[in-house]
């Protein structure tokens, strides 16, 4: 998937503002030991903190002393064994709430999370600063309803956890950039997510889709969408109208294996395989030993995209799809021509970084990417 920037990432005075408890092995008892401290705080003002990052400990919870840091926009409490977010979470001003790896339930979360988060305050308010929530990899069984209230969210990450379907009231998300809902046990996605207008990413594989609503087409600003690893017969036909779709990943879905399996080689012609012999030996008849037809007939072979063969093909090939890495991690469905079945390669692991799709076209190998469905 192309890489989504959120709007944390981009801090002048991060390491001034920034109190990093990562990896220490903490317990609630020896952190809360940590914030009473001064000394083991660097010395740094609570108001000054920006940014706290509790990541790779043993937390099962978090300490009221968290409501002493009233400035703060960042925090960073993935994989730990926290099974509650506190309302002191939702009382803070945060942009960036990072929770991912836990134990946390729909149960655990806090119900309030739009009030108390909306203006940075116990007060509540209708303005919300939270823009990227980062909750996947946790016990979630239904989407969290709380979120759809986050108007100004515009990163929300829901992978790995155990959700069945998706919120129908989704589309009061307009800010959302990124959706990321992969690895679940989702079934049916509704019609109104074709109704978030400035969606760019939505990361829907590995889960248990069999159709995807019409309404996918309407998603104008979509340039990522991933739908491997899902129980796809079809795609909707105007899935095409998505100009700016630069990454579709379809790979483990039937509609890829029925495309595969319905390729049936016809027999060549006997002019077909006269031709092959004799591009096969090297010949290169003159003008006067062929007639014109069969000289324009032997100029129209086309080379087996199989490095290792040699061989050519005229009206018959065998049609075969090939999946090859794109961006590094994913990869993207190729329709590849060769001479015979018995060119199809075995599928290798691309290996990490690798461009594949741009050596394959400066090699002038006569592929084209296809929409399957």
């Amino acid at each position: 998937m192309e890489v989504y920037t959120s709007d944390s990432s981009d801090t002048d005075s991060r390491e001034q503002k920034t109190l990093d408890f990562g990896r220490m092995s903490l317990d609630l008892v020896t952190l809360e030991d940590h914030l009473a401290s001064p000394q083991k705080a660097l010395l740094k003002s609570s108001g000054d903190i920006e940014t706290m990052l509790l990541n790779h400990n043993r937390l099962v919870g978090l300490p009221r002393l968290l409501l002493q840091f009233g400035n703060l926009k960042i925090l960073d409490l993935s994989s730990n064994a926290i099974t509650t977010l506190p309302d002191a979470v939702c009382q803070l001003p945060l942009v960036t709430l990072i929770a991912k790896n836990n134990l946390l339930t729909n149960a655990s979360l806090p119900k309030s999370l739009l009030t108390k988060m909306a203006n940075g305050n116990a007060t509540g308010g209708s303005n919300s600063t939270l823009k990227e929530l980062n909750l996947s990899g946790n016990q979630l069984t239904h989407f969290p309803e709380q979120v759809t209230e986050l108007r100004h969210l515009k990163y929300l990450y829901l992978g790995g956890n155990k959700i069945s379907s998706v919120s129908k009231d989704i589309w009061k998300m307009q800010s959302l950039h990124v959706l990321s809902l992969g690895g679940n046990l989702i079934s049916e996605v509704p019609e109104a997510v074709g109704s978030l207008n400035q969606l760019q990413a939505l990361v829907l594989c590995d889960n248990l889709i069999e159709i995807l609503p019409t309404s996918i087409a309407r998603l104008k600003n979509l340039k990522s969408l991933l739908l491997h690893k899902n129980r796809l017969r079809h795609l909707p036909k105007d899935i095409v109208a998505l100009k700016n779709l630069t990454e579709l990943s379809l790979r483990d879905n039937p509609l890829v294996v029925r495309f595969v399996q319905d390729m049936a080689l016809k027999p060549p012609t006997l002019l077909e395989l006269a031709g092959r012999m004799v591009k096969a030996s090297g010949q290169r008849p003159g003008p006067y030993d062929i007639p014109r037809t069969l000289a324009e007939y032997l100029n129209s072979a086309n080379c087996c995209v199989n490095p290792n063969c040699k061989g050519v093909f005229f009206d018959n090939r065998v049609e075969h799809i090939k999946f090859v890495d794109f961006c590094g991690k994913y990869r993207v469905p190729l329709l590849q021509y060769l001479c015979s079945s018995k060119c199809i390669e075995p599928e290798q692991p691309a290996a990490r970084g690798s461009s594949v799709p741009a050596a394959n076209a400066s090699s002038g190998f006569m592929m084209r990417k296809v929409l399957l469905g």
